[in-house]
């Protein structure tokens, strides 16, 4: 998750809260540096204020869908009249929400990108017996949950939303860990190995597939 917000007050509590739901987040004040953050690192979806230095929010949203970039963008700003929600979403945002705003809700609308950007409108997802619920963040085997680091979680999920699609490890690891965390070069290697592990000795299924060369799958 990609945080573009110049209040530092709003922009640590949002950072602080993204990251005890589960996901990875990185952050700016900066509208060009979001700009750059968002041209450099795969995000699952980004919250972008409008009123930002150096570059505005609607700059920045322009210029990343002239690009082509098709990452959810979600429009956080106090500017509440219509003509300015319309203009975020006829420009290209996928979702306006206006401040002052209950976190609840943000992330509740996020989740809901992230199931669109994985054409996944159901909330559970299944894979022979392992029940993955994304509006919980969790994962049970029937009625046991297992209990996984936020990473373990978080791996699961990408491989479970983008279902029969290879994703790398460069991929995994910048969904996994902000830009600025220092991990070891086999970092996605050794959540797989502990994830499977865990599944295993709960008695679930062997979901998760590696493709030599290119990354995991679960297909």
């Amino acid at each position: 998750m990609l945080v573009i917000e110049d209040s530092s007050r709003l922009r640590r509590s949002l950072c602080n809260g993204l990251r005890h739901e589960g996901f990875a987040t990185d952050a700016t004040g900066d509208g060009r540096e979001g700009l750059s953050y968002a041209e450099v690192y795969t995000y699952d979806a980004i919250v972008l204020d409008i009123m930002l230095p150096s570059m505005d929010g609607l700059a920045v949203l322009k210029t990343l869908r002239a690009q082509g970039d098709d990452t959810h963008i979600l429009i956080l700003s106090a500017k509440d009249r219509l003509e300015d929600r319309l203009q975020g979403l006829d420009l290209g945002a996928d979702d306006y929400l206006v401040k002052p705003f209950a976190f609840a809700e943000l992330c509740s609308r996020l989740r809901a990108l992230m199931r669109r950007r994985y054409q996944s409108k159901d909330p559970m997802v299944c894979l022979d017996g392992l029940m993955i619920d994304t509006a919980q963040r969790r994962a049970c085997l029937g009625e046991e949950p297992l209990t996984l680091t936020r990473q373990e979680y978080a791996l699961l999920e990408q491989l479970a939303l983008s279902r029969g699609r290879v994703l790398s490890r460069d991929l995994l690891r910048d969904q996994l860990y902000t830009s600025e965390a220092d991990v070891a070069s086999n970092v996605i290697d050794v959540v797989v190995c502990t994830l499977r592990r865990k599944i295993k000795s709960a008695g679930g299924p062997a979901v998760i597939q590696t493709i030599r060369g290119q990354g995991y799958l679960i297909a």
